[in-house]
């Protein structure tokens, strides 16, 4: 077909990481559904979990999102009845986000949610998390890159 000179779409590592987000997101998307949380959710879910009673800004800094995006995840849960926000007692300016019953029932569900994504991989436990360490700094790396310019 055409050169392979290294600038063709099969050998574009931005090409292989959106077409792997989509299929990571597509096989999540059903399973998160019978839980009733989007993808979104899930990850603010997964912040709460490992740490209740988390700070707005925090929780931003951690799923690099900003509060314009935050704020309507964050409204669709409390609806939901998975999470509370309360203003803090000591700042009145920080916005706590805390799990209730219902969010930290919730995690047993979504444990097995994730457990199915891994079996869908076809990757050993061992490839995951080196797969996982790569794309971290890939982010960091890209992220850092991206503040300098």
């Amino acid at each position: 077909m055409g050169q392979r000179d290294g600038f063709t779409l099969d050998e574009q590592l931005c090409v292989a990481i959106y077409n792997a987000s989509r299929a990571m997101n597509s096989c999540y998307r059903p399973l998160l559904d019978r839980i009733g949380l989007t993808y979104s959710q899930y990850t603010v879910m997964l912040v709460l979990w490992e740490n209740d009673q988390v700070a707005l800004r925090d929780l931003g800094e951690l799923l690099h999102l900003d509060s314009g995006t935050l704020s309507p995840l964050l409204k669709r849960l409390e609806k939901q009845g998975f999470i509370t926000r309360r203003r803090d007692a000591d700042d009145e300016r920080v916005l706590r986000v805390s799990l209730t019953d219902e969010g930290r029932d919730l995690r047993a569900q979504a444990k097995k949610v994730q457990a199915e994504v891994e079996t869908m991989t076809g990757l050993s436990r061992r490839d995951l998390v080196q797969l996982r360490e790569q794309l971290n700094s890939l982010s960091k790396y890209m992220r850092e890159a991206s503040q300098e310019r």
